[in-house]
């Protein structure tokens, strides 16, 4: 039996309150639009207000996400001038892709270094899943080659898949894991072979201040940082989560409903509106088929499965509530989970299935039904049993 367990999650440096960072928000887009027009003081002012309104009315308010952290000093300032990435005096869609970059490998890098240093033996698979920043070599590669790991440890990159990835990370992790020895990295020799899956998400290198639209707002209001490591390995004894079943769906005629690509200001993401509603379309079908992949049935075992739901937002949470005919208690992980960081992209999913093996109200041998979403647009999930 595979089983996902050995998580660990740092907390990026800075952390802000929610009701602050919308404040913020609004003020970098006001300073931001101050310089594209030469606006006097009391025009500037002005527009600032106009962003707080629309902020406040299409953001993710401070009543669904306490707090989110972030990796650079910038979104804590009261001054943007002479800032590392948000110089909006200067730069009102702040600096280019090339210094957004440069910041995450040094970031990412340093992550790495941190993480794996008390760990003494190797994986036999390190997998990086990020969509927000591609340097080579990455991260992980700079992690093997400092440690000098080189002929233990494969490197995989799982890149640009956005909030579900940590599905197909797992998938990448699972056929490493069944590959005869002649064809695998050796890891530690005197250790099963392991998988780590490692998730670094700075999101918040990616903002364009200048770009005011209400799409953005929304998107500018629930994103966050975030790192985690976690590991796959097969007939595991300690605590995690054993992998039943896992299933993925493109929805047709949906491709427009999610982007995310890069730019010449960081990445840019598009959302539509009917994205909750496409999903849930779909999900109950989903759901159905994923419990039966475990040769189990959903009717006789919904009310008794706990739901990881990636929170990409309260809607998404509500609308998986809804058509599933779910209780609060079902998915209040995932809402505190939302509360206490914002949406990390990719690394969301992991802190919850975190939370669920540590939480002592949820037993032992309890089904966890697991869900994500993102561009294509599609559907993950995956089925696990708490050991």
């Amino acid at each position: 039996m595979l089983t996902l367990c050995n998580f660990s999650t740092q907390r990026p440096r800075y952390q802000i309150a929610q009701r602050d960072a919308l404040a913020w928000l609004a003020e970098i887009h006001g300073a931001a639009q101050a310089t594209i027009e030469s606006l006097s003081s009391a025009e500037r002012a002005q527009f600032t207000a106009r962003m707080n309104k629309l902020i406040q009315r299409v953001g993710c308010g401070a009543d669904k996400i306490g707090a989110r952290g972030h990796v650079s000093a910038d979104l804590c300032a009261t001054e943007f001038e002479g800032l590392e990435l948000y110089d909006v005096t200067r730069h009102p869609r702040g600096r280019g892709t090339a210094a957004r970059s440069h910041l995450f490998s040094e970031l990412v890098n340093r992550y790495f270094e941190q993480e794996y240093a008390a760990v003494r033996a190797p994986p036999s698979e390190l997998i990086h899943v990020t969509c927000t920043g591609y340097v080579a070599p990455s991260g992980a590669q700079h992690l093997v080659a400092l440690r000098g790991w080189g002929d233990l440890t494969q490197v995989t990159h799982a890149y640009h898949m956005g909030c579900y990835a940590a599905f197909p990370a797992i998938r990448i992790a699972a056929g490493h894991l069944s590959l005869p020895e002649s064809l695998a990295a050796p890891g530690n020799p005197s250790h099963p072979r392991r998988a780590d899956i490692v998730h670094t998400e700075l999101c918040t290198l990616h903002l364009d201040p200048s770009d005011h639209s209400a799409e953005q707002c929304v998107v500018q209001s629930l994103f966050a940082d975030g790192f985690v490591r976690y590991s796959l390995i097969e007939n595991d004894a300690g605590p995690g989560l054993a992998v039943l079943a896992l299933g993925e769906a493109i929805l047709p005629d949906s491709e427009q409903a999610m982007g995310w690509s890069a730019a010449d200001f960081g990445m840019h993401m598009t959302l539509s509106r009917d994205v909750p509603d496409r999903i849930a379309l779909a999900l109950r079908p989903f759901v159905t088929d994923l419990f039966g992949k475990a040769s189990l049935n959903l009717g006789e075992n919904l009310r008794r499965t706990v739901f990881a739901i990636h929170p990409g937002g309260p809607k998404i949470i509500d609308r998986v509530r809804d058509v599933l005919e779910l209780s609060e208690s079902q998915i209040q992980t995932s809402r505190d989970v939302l509360f206490d960081h914002g949406n990390m992209s990719s690394a969301t999913l992991p802190h919850v299935w975190q939370r669920v093996i540590a939480d002592p109200s949820i037993a032992t041998g309890t089904l966890v039904l697991s869900l994500a979403f993102g561009p294509g647009l599609t559907v993950c999930g995956g089925l696990f049993g708490k050991r």
